[in-house]
């Protein structure tokens, strides 16, 4: 087992207990508005564990923050003040993992485009359930680049293949699972409806 920490770790330690903190909440409140339980929250804030897909989903929820949002302001991604198109470059990319499933996560915009876009790489077997809450005033697409998805909407699933596009609409329970036994590469477009 490797002891190398995952450098966004405490980049998304600091981003939870400010949001936390901004909202002037407890944990305990943090942990009943999520369903996240107190001790976890403690040791996300902390640095001492990784919070899973799952668990970012149901802190961005309690937040009203999408997944996308709570990464690009964890990874404290530069602003463009100077009006000069800034180039990315792929290798210096900050990707988080999913410590549960292996699913990665790149964000492509930085936070002030006015969409936000997500490279997701699913890897085989892997399951990524969210709450609907997680969905509440954001409009998304989720577009498969390589592979096959399996996505489950409430209660419809969708079988996505390469290019495949399927536009969310109203927040349901939502499950983005990889059935096959190679990696599952989208991207997931969203931009912000009815502001909270």
């Amino acid at each position: 087992m490797s002891n190398i920490i995952d450098p966004l770790v405490g980049q998304i330690a600091a981003r939870v207990r400010t949001e936390r903190e901004r909202r002037r909440w407890t944990l305990a409140q943090l942990a009943d508005a999520s369903g996240v339980s107190r001790a976890m929250i403690n040791r996300i804030e902390r640095g001492e564990s990784s919070p899973t897909a799952v668990v970012l989903g149901k802190l961005s929820a309690a937040f009203q923050l999408s997944v996308a949002s709570l990464l690009a302001l964890a990874e404290g991604t530069p602003d463009d003040t100077d009006g000069v198109p800034e180039v990315r470059r792929q290798a210096d990319a900050a990707e988080w993992r999913d410590p549960a499933t292996g699913y990665r996560r790149r964000q492509i915009t930085g936070p002030h485009f006015p969409a936000e876009i997500a490279e997701i790489r699913l890897p085989p077997g892997a399951r990524v359930p969210y709450p609907a809450a997680a969905f509440a005033f954001i409009r998304q697409i989720v577009w498969v680049l390589d592979g096959h998805l399996t996505f489950h909407d409430g209660d419809t699933v969708h079988e996505l293949d390469t290019g495949d596009t399927i536009e969310l609409g109203e927040p349901a329970e939502r499950v983005f699972a990889n059935t096959t036994d190679t990696e599952c590469r989208y991207a997931v477009i969203l931009t912000r409806g009815t502001t909270p």
